[in-house]
C-alpha cells in the first residue's frame, strides 16, 4: 500500500519536492510498524531503502570486539536514516534498533537516490546532515576519552541538550520544580530523554554508574525529571563539570565512580 503524499511532505528532507516527484515516491513507499528492541536496519546489509521515522524513536548501535553494545546516536520523528549505504552502495555501517514502538517508512533506493543528487535543496540538507554526524562523532570520541564517569555523563547530557533541546518554559511547571526566573530563562530541556541504560551504552558505563551520577546531579539541582523530559536547570555549570572546570564536591565525584 502506498504512503500518502502528505505524510512524505511532512518530512523536512522531502518538503521541497515538486508534486510529481513526491507522488512518485508516495506510490513506491512502504510503511511498517516495528516493536520495541526490533532491528530496523541490519549492519552489513546491502542498501535497499532510504528510511524515514514517522513515529517513535530509534537508536544507531554497534558492538565492540568484546561484544559490548555501544549507542551511537538517536533518531526522532522526522529523521531519515540509512543514507550512507544508499549514497555509496556499500554495506549499512551500524544497526538501527527501535527503543520504542515506531512507524518507519521505506523508500526504494533506486527511486530516491537520483533525487538526493539532483535536487539542490535535498543535496544541501544531506550534506549538512552528514557534516553534523561527523562532528557529533568527533565529540562522542572526546566524551569516551574522559576518565571521570560524572564528567563523561555531564558532557553527554550537554551534547544531547545542544542537539534536541528547546527552551525550558515549554515544559509544564510543577510545585516540585520551582525555579527562579533567571534559571528558567537559561535552563534547557532534553525532550524524551534517554533512559539510564541508553545513556550507559552511549558512554561505555554501567547503568548503575549512570543512576548514581544522576542522583548526584539531581541532589545538586543541576537536573530534574519532568515526565519523559530531562530539564538541565544549570547548563553553564553542567558544561563546566563536563569540561573538568568544576566538581560537585569530592563526595559527588566518588559516587560517580
Amino acid at each position: 500500500m502506498s504512503v500518502p503524499g502528505a505524510v512524505l511532505r511532512s518530512f523536512p528532507l522531502l518538503n521541497s519536492l515538486e508534486p510529481e516527484s513526491l507522488s512518485q515516491l508516495a506510490n513506491a513507499a512502504l510503511e511498517r510498524t516495528v516493536a520495541k528492541r526490533e532491528v530496523v536496519l541490519q549492519k552489513g546489509a546491502t542498501a535497499q531503502h532510504l528510511c524515514f521515522l514517522a513515529e517513535g524513536r530509534l537508536q544507531g548501535v554497534d558492538f565492540t570486539v568484546d561484544g559490548r553494545e555501544v549507542g551511537i546516536y538517536f533518531l526522532d520523528p522526522g529523521d531519515y536514516f540509512g543514507e550512507l549505504a544508499v549514497i555509496d552502495g556499500r554495506e549499512q555501517p551500524e544497526f538501527i534498533v527501535s527503543v520504542a514502538r515506531s512507524r518507519v517508512i521505506y523508500i526504494p533506493r533506486q527511486i530516491i537516490r537520483p533525487m538526493l543528487f539532483c535536487d539542490p535543496q535535498i543535496a544541501e540538507q544531506v550534506g549538512t546532515r552528514l557534516a553534523k554526524r561527523l562532528r557529533d562523532s568527533t565529540n562522542q570520541r572526546k566524551i569516551l576519552g574522559m576518565t571521570n564517569p560524572l564528567q563523561r555523563i555531564a558532557a553527554q547530557l550537554a551534547q544531547l541538550s545542544q542537539r534536541t533541546a528547546h527552551p525550558s518554559q515549554a515544559a509544564p511547571a510543577t510545585p516540585q520544580t520551582v525555579r527562579t526566573e533567571k534559571q528558567s530563562m537559561h535552563a534547557r530541556v532534553i525532550v524524551n530523554a534517554p533512559t539510564h541504560q541508553e545513556l550507559a551504552i552511549m558512554i561505555n558505563l554501567s547503568r548503575e554508574t549512570v543512576t548514581r551520577a544522576f542522583q548526584v546531579l539531581q541532589a545538586r539541582g543541576l537536573v530534574i525529571r519532568e515526565g519523559n523530559n530531562l530539564v538541565i536547570q544549570k547548563p553553564e555549570q553542567m558544561t563546566e563539570v563536563a569540561a573538568g572546570k568544576a566538581t560537585l564536591s569530592k563526595e559527588a565525584d566518588d559516587q560517580g565512580r
